[in-house]
């Protein structure tokens, strides 16, 4: 037990869980289905999956709103605002800033943000930490975290100090279980079935086989055999070249290929797995075998509805509890812009607009502003489309 972990007992704090103990060494363990942040990304779904939400969710504008009665208004000169919508800290915008938390909560399962504040109180940075920087404590019934920077010194921060994003709570419901921990035989079927491909077209034209000699080979005679044969044949360089066999050699072929053992067939399959653990529609990381004209816009809806709702509510609400005093939430609320997601083609959107203005619910000159089309003044006095 260290120094550390005593004196955190003695003092009354629990050590929850540790970023370095979520992931063991790959390389070690590979062959027990060890599966790592930086591995699992080299599978290309995943990294496709995970680009997909992080970056649309990361893209979307991050409005901070004041509430006005039954209306509602930017609020534009709030400090806060500027740090979801424009720029986190001096180094990041909020895009960037947004989209590393977001790839980090579906890799690690939990993202963490420092929080910087004026001296009034309110939220002028956000700085993100590496998971693996980052122990979470059990303080009573509240939660603490014990961040370690490159030069090895550690800094406690408080819950009111941190933007904890998490994703599905574990057991102990203070840390999120990323769907790569939560199915690490998936990914690890994936990256082997990765590595076997890699393996067969390195290895080009030297199928795995039997050399035939007539006579007993000594030692030395095998070994020379097998280096000239490797030598001769082995690797993408040598594919197509013709063997000479010398002797009464004879080559005798033992392995499948590729299209015999359904090597191409179980890396599809491994792409739906890994959508599914992400809930991605294949379509939207150009697995496009099921996909149609007719449904890839209702499959890109989807995407918005059962795939970004979850993570973009967790970003809303997360802010509301970690970013506005408990006075600031009766008057500020954040929430995603989410329009151009669900406008879908030209048609269906003029159709909604047309209705939408029929009904005398929507306005010509705010169907105009969702079009990002120039003002027209006097558009509203106009008479409306019959129904």
């Amino acid at each position: 037990m260290s120094l550390i972990t005593r004196l955190a007992n003695r003092l009354g704090f629990e050590r929850r869980a540790d970023g370095d103990n979520y992931w063991t060494n790959f390389a070690t363990l590979r062959s027990a289905g060890a599966v790592t942040a930086a591995s699992a990304q080299g599978v290309s779904a995943v990294y496709a999956c995970v680009q997909a939400i992080a970056e649309t969710t990361a893209s979307l504008p991050l409005i901070l709103y004041r509430r006005a009665g039954d209306d509602r208004q930017r609020a534009t000169d709030h400090p806060l605002y500027r740090v979801l919508h424009d720029q986190a800290n001096d180094q990041m915008t909020a895009l960037e800033f947004r989209e590393s938390m977001q790839a980090a909560v579906l890799l690690r399962g939990n993202a963490y943000a420092k929080i910087i504040r004026g001296n009034d109180g309110q939220v002028t940075a956000l700085l993100p930490l590496s998971p693996d920087r980052v122990t979470v404590l059990r303080v009573g019934d509240g939660l603490g975290y014990e961040h370690t920077d490159h030069q090895g010194r550690v800094e406690r921060l408080l819950s009111s100090e941190v933007l904890h994003l998490r994703h599905r709570l574990g057991d102990d419901a203070a840390l999120g279980v990323s769907p790569i921990a939560a199915a690490r035989g998936v990914i690890e079927l994936a990256i082997s079935e990765q590595a076997h491909g890699v393996a067969t077209f390195n290895n080009g034209t030297r199928l795995s086989g039997i050399l035939k000699m007539p006579g007993k080979l000594t030692a030395e005679q095998k070994t020379a055999l097998s280096t000239s044969w490797n030598s001769q044949h082995a690797g993408g360089a040598n594919h197509g070249k013709t063997a000479i066999l010398e002797s009464g050699a004879e080559y005798q072929t033992l392995s499948m290929t590729l299209e015999d053992s359904a090597w191409i067939e179980a890396r599809k399959l491994s792409v739906i797995e890994v959508c599914r653990l992400f809930r991605v529609p294949p379509v939207v990381v150009q697995s496009m075998e099921s996909a149609n004209y007719s449904n890839s816009v209702e499959l890109a809806r989807q995407f918005v509805t059962l795939t970004l709702r979850r993570h973009l509510v967790a970003w809303e609400q997360s802010i509301s509890k970690c970013l506005l005093t408990e006075a600031g939430r009766k008057v500020y609320y954040a929430e995603h812009a989410v329009e151009g997601l669900l406008r879908g083609d030209a048609t269906n959107r003029a159709d909604f607009y047309t209705k939408g203005i029929a009904a005398g619910w929507m306005l010509r000159s705010e169907a105009r502003r969702l079009e990002s089309m120039p003002v027209i003044q006097g558009i509203d006095d106009a008479t409306q489309v019959p129904a």
